[in-house]
């Protein structure tokens, strides 16, 4: 039986005002952690000063300073700084992200089982929640229409 060490990681930037995060930045990140669905190999606060400039704190280097000081992270050092300096690009002026670096545990599990039967992912996209609401949102709205177009045809 094959057993990876990891499975697929994700990166996500997580973006907030100001240089900290606020304690619902940190809740969220803390529930993400407790979930068990992702395992959370990484946390790395940004800035991105109003001149451009950015500064990086990986939480192993500054762990109480965050309110994550109980956080158990399974693989801290993954995002080189040129990885956090590209990505910072996408941080606007005068504001700060969470760098999370995720593994999704679940995905681990359907890699292992597709590699056991010989198979393996050839591809995978993550659709933004917000995308996937509006288009759901906008499906709901035109099988309403056509319900209620129905509804008056009778």
């Amino acid at each position: 039986m094959v057993d990876f060490e990891y499975g697929p990681v994700e990166v996500v930037l997580a973006g907030f005002d100001g240089d900290r995060p606020g304690t619902g930045v940190i809740d969220a990140i803390m529930d993400l952690a407790d979930a068990g669905t992702v395992r959370l190999l990484d946390v790395i606060f940004v800035s991105r000063n109003d001149d451009g400039s950015v500064t990086a704190i990986e939480i192993a280097d500054d762990e109480d300073g965050f309110g994550l000081g109980e956080l158990e992270l399974e693989a801290t050092g993954l995002a080189a700084l040129e990885d956090i300096e590209t990505l910072a690009e996408a941080i606007p002026l005068g504001t700060s992200a969470a760098l999370l670096i995720i593994e999704l545990t679940w995905a681990k599990h359907l890699a292992t089982k597709l590699f056991e039967s010989g198979g393996f992912v050839i591809s995978s996209e993550r659709i933004p929640a917000a995308v996937v609401n509006v288009a759901a949102a906008e499906a709901f709205l035109e099988l309403e229409q056509e319900l209620d177009e129905e509804e008056d045809e009778r």
